[in-house]
């Protein structure tokens, strides 16, 4: 008996994960626990322009970049999202996150609710 063909498989898209919530409040722990949990996850790393603080590392913990940088990103159009938090300015690069969605990779994000509710 012949079969008919199987229709290809949908390739999967990824996820956005979004962990917002005030600061202090936990999004931190939560998000090394995820990525512990599941290494297919991938983290989004904002760009900022706040100094970096003792142990941080550039291009792990964020993207610092200073002002002027900053704002020629958001009139280019390269970030997702972005916020004025605390008297610095915070923002999701829009290419890494296409990038792993187009690759089927799910992408936490571990931002603040003004960046929360422009995704």
């Amino acid at each position: 008996m012949d079969r008919a063909p199987s229709a290809p498989a949908a390739s999967r898209r990824g996820l956005l994960i979004v962990l917002s919530s005030p600061s202090g409040a936990g999004k931190t722990t939560i998000s090394r626990m995820l990525l512990e949990a599941d290494p297919a996850i991938a983290m989004s790393v904002s760009a900022t322009t706040r100094p970096i603080r003792p142990g941080e590392v550039d291009g792990r913990d964020y993207h610092f970049v200073a002002e002027g940088e900053f704002q020629r990103m958001v009139e280019a159009g390269e970030f997702a999202e972005w916020a004025y938090v605390f008297n610095h300015r915070y923002g999701t690069p829009a290419a890494p996150v296409r990038a792993a969605i187009a690759a089927g990779r799910d992408i936490l994000f571990d931002i603040d609710w003004q960046g929360t509710q422009q995704l």
